[in-house]
């Protein structure tokens, strides 16, 4: 019986150690991720000049061009929605230990995050993403912290 708990791909007192929600949660911060740092790369540095300062080459797909800072939005709602997924009692981070450290990862994250810009505040042109958002950093490192409380509904 030993032998089979332990060829079972979870442990029966905490559940299983992947889900499909677990891997949704997952796909989604990394989407997020990554769509703001190909928007930051990709599409708001600037692209090929002329000696003249004519662009020859225009950088990025068009449509993220149009959304402008709502591509922040996106990329930052897709990761805190895949967080709040991973907070169920099905996936790792929703259970035990788990559910401790995202949420005080997150509070932490998120009071590190608006530290960070009050101490540049005065030239945020020093990180990248941050020069971007101004103001709105704020709103991402509360954004984090609101995260966190969906942890520690989870926290028993």
């Amino acid at each position: 019986m030993a032998k089979l708990k332990a060829k079972m791909s979870f442990d029966p007192d905490r559940g299983p150690i992947f889900s499909v929600r677990f891997a949704i949660a997952l796909l989604l911060m990394v989407a997020g991720i990554a769509w703001i740092v190909f928007y930051y790369t990709g599409v708001t540095l600037p692209g090929e000049f002329s000696d003249t300062g004519v662009a020859l080459k225009e950088k990025g797909p068009a449509f993220m061009k149009d959304l402008k800072d709502w591509n922040y939005l996106i990329g930052f709602g897709a990761f805190f929605l895949g967080l709040m997924i991973s907070a169920h009692p099905s996936t790792p981070l929703g259970r035990g230990r788990g559910v401790v450290v995202g949420m005080l990862g997150c509070f932490l994250l998120g009071l590190a995050w608006i530290c960070t810009y009050y101490a540049i505040s005065q030239d945020t042109s020093k990180l990248p993403i941050f020069d971007d958002l101004d103001q709105k950093n704020l709103m991402v490192g509360i954004a984090f912290m609101a995260v966190g409380f969906t942890f520690a509904t989870r926290w028993e």
